[in-house]
């Protein structure tokens, strides 16, 4: 099983989901809590926010 870090909390886990950012094609990795509460998120190479 692959930990992966959300970019929204902070928090390892397992159960998450990722893309790549549009501006910059950094991979931004969510966890399943944050994506269902809608936090926003913020790539950290380049700043994109998606709100």
């Amino acid at each position: 099983m692959v930990t992966k870090r959300c970019v929204t909390c902070g928090r390892e886990t397992t159960d998450y989901v990722s893309f790549k950012c549009p501006v910059c094609e950094e991979e931004i990795v969510r966890c399943e809590t944050c994506r269902a509460k809608g936090n926003p998120w913020v790539c950290p190479t380049c700043g994109y926010t998606d709100g």
